[in-house]
Order: C-alpha cells, then sequence, then structure tokens
C-alpha cells in the first residue's frame, strides 16, 4: 500500500486531529502561547525568505537542498526546520503522537479507497518491550523480519506516526520476499526514561524475533536515533555472544542479524562535527539537549553503548557486523554527514561490507520524508526501493534454499 503525496487538504486535517490532542496533553495556554510565538515566522519570515530564495536567489546561490526541492517540500521543510529549533519537544511528541499519526492514517486510506489496511498489523504488548507487528500474511510465518527503530530524537516519535512509510516497505518486499514482516520498536521517550531502558527494549524485541526467525533472517533497521540504538544494539550482541557451549545446547547458531540498514543513523551524540546546514531542518544545539537527556544525568555521554560512534575501536566492529553487512542511506546535506562517513570509513577499517548512498542536496531522513512530500511515485518511492534492492540481493542470496 503506497498512498499519494501528501495534499494541503491532508495538512489541514493533520491540525483539525493535532489541535483537541495538544490541548489535552500540553494545556490550551501553552498550546496558544506556541502558536502565537510562531505567528511572525508564518506571516513574515516564511513568505518573505521563501520568496527571497525561490525568486530573487539564482539557482547557483540557493541551498543545496532548495536547488532542486519543489515549492510544496520546500515551505514544508521550513516549516519543520522552524519547529525542530523553536518549539519544545512535548508538543512535538503529541505531534508524533499514536493519537494523531493513527487517525490520520487512515483519513488518507480513505481518500485513496482504503477502508482497512491491506496488510496486517497489530500491537505487540510484552513485558520488556513493546512494539507493533506488521505482516503480509498473518497466518503464515515470516520468511524475512525487518526490525524497525523509529527517529525523533528520544524524546519524540512512535512507530504510528511511522506506520504509513512501514505499510509502503512491506508492499515493496512483498514483490521479492513470499511473507515478509516487520516489527516497529514502540521505545520509551526522554525524558520518561533514558538509557539503558530504550537498550533493554531493544535487545528484549530481538530476542522475541528470535523465537520466531533465525537471526540470519532478521534485518536491524532505523533511522535518525533509531539507528543509533540500532548501532548500540550490534556493539551489544557482537560484544555479548553467547557461549558456544551454552549455543549448542540451546540451538542459537548466531547471533547477529542477517543485515543492518540505517537511515541518517545518530552515530555520535554529541559531536563537534555536528554543524547546521542551510538545507537540513535539524538544530545541533537542540540535539545535544536531546542527547544529555537520553544519557542521563548519571551516564557519561561517552560510553560507546549510548553514543556507537564513541567506539573507535576496529577490533569491536568487527564483532559486531551484520551476516550481510551494512546498507546506509544519508544526505549529503545534512547535520550528521560528517559522523556518518565516519562511521562508513570505520566499518570499511574493520572489513566490513558496507554499501551506502550519499544523497546529492539530500537532508536529514529524506528516504522518510520524501515518501510524504514529494509529488511523483518515482520520487517518493526512490529511497525505498533503493532500500528494498539492497535488501533482496543480499538477503534472498542468503537465504537457506540459495546456500
Amino acid at each position: 500500500m503506497i498512498l499519494g503525496q501528501v495534499s494541503w487538504l491532508d495538512c489541514f486535517v493533520f491540525l483539525v486531529f493535532l489541535a483537541p490532542q495538544l490541548i489535552i496533553h500540553v494545556g490550551f495556554f501553552p498550546t496558544l502561547f506556541c502558536g502565537l510565538k510562531a505567528l511572525p515566522f508564518l506571516v513574515l519570515r516564511l513568505p518573505l525568505t521563501f520568496i527571497y530564495e525561490r525568486l530573487l536567489l539564482s539557482r547557483e546561490h540557493r541551498s543545496p537542498f532548495v536547488q532542486q526541492a519543489s515549492w510544496f517540500e520546500d515551505i514544508v521543510i521550513r516549516c519543520v526546520r522552524y519547529a525542530f529549533a523553536y518549539i519544545p519537544a512535548s508538543i512535538g511528541r503529541v505531534f508524533f503522537s499514536k493519537w494523531v499519526a493513527l487517525p490520520f492514517l487512515r483519513f488518507r486510506m480513505l481518500r485513496h479507497g482504503y477502508f482497512r489496511s491491506p496488510i496486517h498489523w497489530h500491537e505487540v504488548n510484552k513485558k520488556d518491550f513493546k512494539g507493533v507487528w506488521l505482516i503480509k500474511d498473518e497466518y503464515n510465518d515470516p520468511d524475512i523480519v525487518i526490525y524497525y527503530a523509529h527517529g525523533g530524537g528520544f524524546s519524540m516519535g512512535s512507530s504510528y506516526f511511522y506506520l504509513e512509510f512501514l505499510l509502503a516497505l512491506l508492499s515493496l518486499l512483498s514483490l521479492n520476499f513470499n511473507n515478509p514482516a516487520i516489527l516497529s520498536l514502540e521505545y520509551s521517550l526522554v525524558p520518561d526514561a533514558s538509557h539503558p531502558t530504550q537498550l533493554h527494549q531493544a535487545i528484549a524485541g530481538y530476542r522475541y524475533l528470535q523465537s520466531i526467525v533465525l537471526s540470519s533472517r532478521i534485518v536491524v533497521s532505523g533511522d535518525s536515533a533509531g539507528a543509533s540504538i540500532i548501532l548500540s544494539l550490534l556493539l551489544y550482541l557482537g560484544n555479548n555472544k553467547v557461549n558456544p557451549r551454552l549455543a549448542e545446547v540451546n540451538g542459537v547458531v548466531r547471533e547477529e542479524p542477517g543485515m543492518a540498514v540505517l537511515i541518517s543513523p545518530w552515530v555520535t551524540l554529541i559531536s563537534p562535527k555536528d554543524k547546521n546546514t542551510a538545507s537540513d531542518y535539524l538544530n545541533a544545539d537542540n540535539l545535544h539537549q536531546y542527547a544529555k537527556q537520553y544519557a542521563g544525568n548519571k551516564i557519561s555521554v561517552n560510553d560507546p553503548l549510548i553514543s556507537p560512534g564513541k567506539c573507535k575501536d576496529v577490533a569491536s566492529w568487527r564483532k559486531a557486523p551484520p551476516e550481510y553487512g551494512f546498507f546506509i542511506a544519508y544526505g549529503a546535506e545534512e547535520v550528521f554527514a560528517p559522523e556518518v562517513r565516519g562511521l562508513i570509513s570505520l566499518l570499511e577499517q574493520a572489513s566490513v561490507r558496507v554499501d551506502y548512498v550519499e544523497e546529492k542536496g539530500g537532508i536529514h531522513a529524506w528516504p522518510v520524508a520524501s515518501l510524504f512530500l514529494c509529488s511523483t511515485r518515482e520520487e517518493r518511492t526512490k529511497g525505498l526501493r533503493e532500500i528494498v534492492k539492497q535488501i533482496s540481493e543480499r538477503m534472498r542470496s542468503g537465504s537457506p534454499e540459495n546456500r
């Protein structure tokens, strides 16, 4: 199920769903104050900067993203950039919540002729973790599982906000696999919980999947903060391997997953290389504040299991790789780009297979954002199709029947 581009009608309906939830969870006056505070941006700064850069500047003097973006994409990203820099995370958290995202998805489905989802999904509520399970055929075992951790700076985001993206991913995977499935991890957000809670939940979710399929049939994946949790999970698995004798008794073949797919990973939580760019919507100062909340007051943000980029030990990364290596997609203009390049270099030094796509003029998590913003189906699914291609080539060649 791949829906069309988000329209201005969709944006209006989203705000209709959002407003009452903000009043319920944040309060009427804080919501009103935030809205009034945003008025100068919406009424003056947004139109003036948009007109100046789009109409008065020559193309070569525009930011790399604006050079290739449509007017709609440009306006939305300018609004997101403002929101990330100036709107409190408590409001952003409601923006991405289940109670806003789920009815909005159902509206978009109805607008495209779907009265119910053609792909089965349900919530998973276990003692040690929560998530959302999606599968093509709920009555048969999956032949591949994507274990996904969403982004949102550890303080925002939910599996429900990513449902449309995950449904599109599963739809494309269904072209190459018999019964693909996705488990989207619903990890605890800061400030409600900090590390190691999120890592423990990620480990519990992974152990749950190991009870369903072989580790080699699992693809661990995530974007932004979620990709950081996935990297921490890989370091944990690689450096806490099951005792060989114990593995023999329990029938455990290997701990590591089959593959890792990372979208704009937040490699090093606090890095001097993180610099705001003219194209990206992320704000480095806010990111570092979220990082400190995630690390917790009593834990060093330099711990590799908190900030994977702090692990410069080639031997540790050599122990951590999935069976068929990494695929990383990121934008050349995003705040995290220098650290992502550093991770790729480190993995190459460790002789780990790592393929990557650096999108020219691209911004943070564009394979996710483009699904909603781009005008043509080809543009919307470009990043997804590359991800599915990479997964299909590696995981199908590694399936038992192809060995």
